[in-house]
């Protein structure tokens, strides 16, 4: 079974619904049998490396609420991340443009240790507060996830992996992805947002059992999952 999951590292979302599927794959019995694939999809290609807003402000302006209001929400995504035992730090987190790590990741991917570096640039961004657009950042990041400093380097400086991401981009366009994150399994059934553990559980045992039609894709979920799109999310 392979799995596709679209997503951003700057998506809280994203990185709640990651773990929700590992969860869910740690208590299905062919978990051994299952491929996760990373895609990129940037919720703001526009976004500055280095913006001066927190963002609470940032969540503020964009849903023309106050910064108190902002921070409730904040915290109840806190709350679901918790839950699966993730830490967000929103009060330092560094938003930032994401592009230059979604190249770094498909870098990783090409040396095989692409679940290292997503986990890691998840990390730094929620939990770290490091702003990973830097490219120094993001080459600590690579020694971190076991890759070559002095390579990775080289592929930020160089621009190399950047028709990958843009391939991902795309394929997401076709298959109509308009928020992540966003599960595509077998090219079969789609998940839409981070839904809960037993969502996941319950579309792995079907995606097992059922053969059917490639296209186009079935939705097993929709609805209840937090997403994140066009630079913002909804719980």
């Amino acid at each position: 079974m392979k799995i596709e999951v679209w997503s951003d590292f700057v998506c809280p979302f994203c990185y709640i619904g990651k773990r929700r599927l590992e969860i869910a794959l740690e208590r299905f019995p062919h978990k051994d049998r299952v491929e996760v694939v990373f895609r990129s999809f940037e919720l703001d290609p526009d976004a500055k490396k280095q913006v001066d807003l927190s963002i609470h402000e940032m969540i503020a302006q964009k849903y023309g609420i106050s910064v108190e209001e902002a921070k409730k929400l904040n915290a109840d995504v806190g709350r679901q991340a918790a839950a699966v035992g993730l830490t967000f730090r929103f009060d330092t987190m560094k938003p930032t443009n994401t592009f230059d790590a979604h190249r770094l990741a498909k870098y990783a991917e090409a040396q095989g240790k692409l679940p290292e570096m997503a986990n890691r640039l998840f990390q730094a961004y929620f939990t770290d507060s490091l702003r990973i657009s830097d490219h120094d950042v993001l080459i600590g990041l690579a020694g971190d996830a076991g890759l070559d400093r002095e390579e990775a380097k080289q592929v930020l400086e160089s621009g190399r992996y950047s028709d990958e991401v843009r391939k991902d981009e795309a394929e997401a366009a076709r298959l109509g992805v308009r928020g992540v994150p966003f599960f595509v399994l077998n090219r079969k059934y789609a998940i839409s947002g981070a839904q809960p553990i037993e969502v996941f559980i319950q579309a792995l045992e079907k995606v097992w059992e059922e053969e059917q039609e490639s296209s186009p894709l079935q939705p097993l979920a929709s609805d209840g999952g937090g997403q994140c799109a066009d630079g913002s999310c909804r719980i």
